[in-house]
């Protein structure tokens, strides 16, 4: 057990005799060890390489701001707390886990009881824990602290293995102070060993005249947070043996040359570092997005700008404007303001789905490829939702320059090497991090597109949920679709921008249709509105305008602005059509006599496919569309591609159909840039329904006179349906009210009313009428249409009461509210989940909706064997992807596993109740293949596979289940 190698150093030159011999790492198979002042070494250097060159200017300000001494005061707390962090570790409770080293111990006099003889008790001092007490013993009786004000520094210490101990736990420890020090002859000289460790650090990190002065400091919980997440990082780094190798091997080299050597072979790319961006915003938006000859910057996306160079302080900024005005470039060239003033690091773009997040990720990479880049800046990238690793853009990225370097929290499996299919121009400065991946480090990356999920964790009581913390603490958070969000999903949303403010983190909030208490309850959350403030928010609640822009510092006064739309506008004929798919069929015969292309959106899949079976028969298959979410990953990445394709903007579609009908659910109505001549819809919430005007005449052509459409459909039309409009109060379908309720479809009924063919009416004008209809449906006090009254209340009673619930069960693992500065983090994540992950499971905890499967589609042939799905056409590269071999008794070929993972579907909300989630899962358990569920088969290995046969059909816990690539997925019950 060689313990004096090397030149007397650092740490290890202020250490003799028995302290020398306590260890913190063990490599059972090579009996390689590493002493604790090595590892408390090694943690402090990586911290102070991490807050030096990689951790954002913003985050670095938020800790000094807090602090005598400022940054040099928050530096070095930083470092003092990474190199104490495992001070737990010297202590009988967890030196005698491995026999050979706690034997060379004792012989140092370190006497200790076996693990085995100690038992269940060893339990209660785990080494975080055990680090806290021993810290904050020696804080209180060496100089002077009181035992509440240690607790918020000494918490860091306690929390970072992802969970900061709650005071039941302090307490229990208390009462078995032999797990801390053996009683006896060496229950002295183990006070020393710690004392002597605690006293280098101090005095080697820089700390010893400084503790005395932090003893007044309070700590915002804020910063207590991101002291404990950069901990986590420090100790993560410093504790993979390939960076640091252990003893024997590496003890004759010197700290100095050892921290080198591992910063180097980590080679983490550092935190972005953005300039002011041009004054001019025309230079500035034709540098970032590529403008076309003659296109001029739009109102809004001056005014945004504007804003936030203007605020007091960069904060809160919500942009509500009609679509295609280009809101998601006003929230980058603002994000790149608000990162220049405020020292944000990265920027996160939130989304509502997976298909937005892949929409918006190439997007984000040539904004990214367009920045000014310093000399040698590197920027680290993340796609963030669970099918990441199919995403050709990011895979790309991630297959540049591999990184030496072990995922400690994860196995995600290594990457088969191959060609680029993005067709991407490689970029240098853009790399997705091997470090950087796994569930718990991959939003640390510096700029990150994914599901709104993401930023939803951040309100979840979690296992290293201070990681998460860290993660958007140093960024600009662009949140898109905000009014996408139910109250369980804005319960979490209003957590987290509390605590984004409380970080002083820039947001920014993209909606074509926000209700205005939504606004108000957004800006509320992030300014920290307390009672007696004298602001009256009112005002941001009644603003009516549009385009409007409401912006807001960390406890500041909100500021409005009321830029003009960009000039163009559409006016809508609104029609009722009733609930016929003959009539449907009917109407759409006549409009389309001259040809045309229509939109029908659906509320339901069922009523996608019913619409669809019908139409087909009027118009043939080769003209109808189908467009939902049960299509698996592969095949619906391919539908929205196609849609974009043909019906995009005029520059950028090619072969769009004379006559074509797309049938589609909700997957139309958001983030994607489509134009239609003809609107025909079910009945929804006003909002949304605007959304889906958005997608009809979205562009010009043949000038403002539409004269490339047809004729007959150059005036924009819209019907509405999914409503029985024959009785006195509208009756929308069964299948409608099961995914909105009654109550928001009668108020956009009544929102509408005025609008609707039947009595006198004028069109919908688009922008003109979006917030005054979108208020008109939300506000409380809105009048309804005489007659309706008992059933709007009868619907609005058992609304509140669901929206009550939702906001009581969200409430069980939402996060706390940030408290007074000074209160220690104990018990922040108590009674949480565990860990919180991209998995159906864990989205369902912050979205208010049933666990669902998720399955592989595969194939099964009539002699058993497996095969991918036969109609995937090949990849850019010519490889062919169909009816690729998936042998049962190994671990099929890499191109063959990622094919048959990118078939991926998840299945409808019949299988998600529980008597038929289990009797599925049980059956598709039966098709269970041992030889896939090894670390080579990462793409298929815990998957549950869903076997079609030659007809593409199957059954399952009573359903029968039929596929296409033309339909989706159709589900009926087996004896229909």
């Amino acid at each position: 057990m060689t313990v004096e190698g090397g030149p007397h150093t650092g740490m290890r030159a202020r250490l003799r005799g028995p302290v020398l011999r306590v260890w913190a790492k063990h490599d059972r198979d090579s009996d390689g060890w590493l002493p604790l002042w090595r590892h408390m070494e090694d943690s402090a250097a990586v911290a102070g390489r991490l807050w030096d060159e990689w951790l954002p200017l913003s985050v670095r300000r938020l800790v000094a701001a807090e602090l005598p001494d400022s940054a040099d005061d928050a530096r070095r707390l930083a470092v003092w707390l990474a190199g104490v962090h495992d001070i737990g570790k010297a202590t009988p409770a967890f030196a005698c886990q491995v026999e050979s080293l706690a034997e060379a111990m004792q012989a140092d006099g370190l006497d200790m009881r076996s693990q085995r003889s100690m038992g269940a008790d060893r339990k209660l001092a785990p080494h975080g824990l055990a680090g806290q007490v021993l810290l904050g013993e020696w804080l209180e009786n060496q100089h002077g602290w009181a035992v509440s004000q240690a607790g918020q520094f000494t918490v860091a210490v306690g929390g970072h293995h992802g969970v900061p101990p709650e005071h039941g736990q302090i307490t229990a420890l208390d009462r078995h102070p032999q797990l801390l020090r053996t009683p006896g002859r060496s229950e002295v000289l183990w006070q020393r060993v710690q004392q002597e460790l605690l006293e280098a650090c101090a005095a080697e990190f820089g700390v010893q005249d400084r503790l005395g002065t932090w003893r007044s400091v309070k700590l915002p919980q804020p910063v207590q947070v991101v002291l404990t997440a950069l901990v986590i990082v420090s100790d993560w780094i410093a504790s993979n043996p390939d960076l640091f190798p252990y003893f024997p091997q590496d003890a004759s080299r010197s700290s100095e040359d050892r921290i080198t050597a591992a910063w180097r072979g980590l080679n983490l790319p550092g935190a972005w570092r953005a300039a002011e961006p041009p004054a001019d915003l025309q230079e500035l938006f034709a540098s970032r997005f590529a403008l076309p000859p003659g296109a001029r910057v739009r109102p809004v996306q001056t005014a945004a700008v504007e804003l936030a160079r203007t605020m007091e302080e960069p904060g809160l900024l919500v942009i509500e404007a009609p679509m295609g005005e280009g809101k998601t470039e006003a929230a980058l060239g603002a994000a790149e303001v608000f990162a220049a003033r405020s020292g944000a690091g990265g920027v996160f773009f939130a989304l509502p789905t997976m298909a937005t997040g892949n929409a918006m990720f190439p997007r984000l990479l040539n904004w990214l490829e367009r920045l000014p880049a310093h000399d040698g800046a590197r920027h680290s990238v993340l796609l963030a939702h669970s099918k990441s690793a199919l995403n050709d853009d990011f895979t790309d990225l991630m297959e540049r320059g591999p990184v030496k370097a072990l995922d400690l929290d994860a196995a995600d499996g290594s990457q088969e090497m191959r060609p680029s299919r993005s067709g991407r121009a490689a970029s240098a400065e853009l790399v997705a991090h091997s470090w950087l991946r796994g569930r718990k480090k991959a939003m640390l990356s510096s700029f990150v597109a994914g599901t709104i999920d993401q930023l939803l964790f951040a309100g979840l009581k979690s296992r290293h949920l201070t990681l998460r913390h860290l993660a958007i603490a140093g960024k600009v958070v662009v949140i898109d679709e905000a009014h996408a969000y139910d109250t369980y999903m804005s319960s979490y949303l209003d957590r987290v921008l509390s605590w984004l403010g409380a970080y002083r983190v820039p947001v920014v909030v993209l909606s074509a249709t926000l209700p205005a208490t939504r606004r108000r309850e957004l800006v509320e959350a992030y300014a920290g509105r307390r009672k007696g403030d004298s602001y009256d928010f009112g005002t941001v609640s009644q603003a009516g305008d549009y385009p409007l822009l409401t912006a807001v510092s960390p406890g500041g006064t909100p500021v409005l602005r009321r830029p003009p739309a960009s000039g163009r506008g559409v006016d809508v004929e609104i029609e009722r059509i009733h609930d016929d798919l003959d009539l449907l069929a009917d109407r759409l015969e006549d409009a389309l006599e001259d040809g045309g292309c229509v939109l029908v959106v659906r509320n339901t899949v069922r009523r996608v496919l019913d619409a669809a079976k019908v139409l087909r028969k009027r118009f043939g298959d080769a003209h109808v569309t189908v467009a939902h979410s049960c299509f698996i990953d592969v095949d619906r990445a391919a539908k929205d591609a196609s849609l974009l394709r043909r019906f995009g903007p005029p520059e950028k579609a090619e072969g769009r159909p004379a006559r074509h009908v797309v049938v589609a659910s909700q997957v139309a109505e958001q983030s994607l840039d489509v134009d239609f001549d003809l609107l025909v819809t079910d009945l929804c919430p006003a909002d949304l329904l605007l959304q889906r005007m958005g997608r009809l005449h979205r562009h010009l052509r043949g000038g403002e006179k539409q004269t490339e459409r047809p004729e007959r459909l150059r005036a924009a039309r819209c019907l509405v349906s999914g409503v029985d409009w024959a009785v006195g109060v509208p009756e929308p379908v069964r299948g409608s009210v099961a995914v909105y309720g009654a109550y928001a479809l009668l108020r956009s009924a009544a929102a509408l009313l005025p609008h609707l063919d039947g009595g006198p009416r004028r069109p919908v004008r688009l922008p003109a009428d979006i917030s005054p209809l979108v208020q008109h449906a939300y506000a409380e006090d809105s009048p309804v249409p005489t007659g309706w009254e008992q059933n709007v209340e009868a619907a609005r009673a058992r609304y509140d009461e669901y929206r009550a619930d939702q906001a009581e069960r969200a409430a069980t693992f939402r996060l706390g509210a940030v408290a007074r500065p000074g209160r220690p983090l104990f018990g922040w994540v108590t009674a949480g989940v565990g860990d919180a992950d991209d998995t159906s499971r864990g989205k369902a905890q912050v979205r208010d909706s049933r666990e669902s499967l998720e399955v592989v589609v595969v194939q099964k042939k009539p002699d058993g064997t497996l095969t991918t799905v036969p109609w995937l056409v090949p990849d850019s590269w010519g490889r062919t992807l169909a009816d690729l071999a998936l042998p049962a008794d190994q671990v099929p070929t890499a191109l063959a596993a990622r094919t048959a993972a990118s078939c991926g579907l998840r299945l409808p909300i019949q299988f998600s109740y529980a008597e038929t989630m289990d009797r599925a899962i049980s059956e598709l358990e039966e098709l269970h293949l041992p030889a896939w569920q090894v670390k080579d088969s990462h793409w298929l290995a815990g998957q549950l596979i869903l076997a079609l046969d030659e007809d593409c059909q199957t059954q399952l816990a009573g359903f029968t289940l039929r596929y296409s690539k033309s339909d989706g997925l159709e589900v009926t019950r087996a004896t229909e």
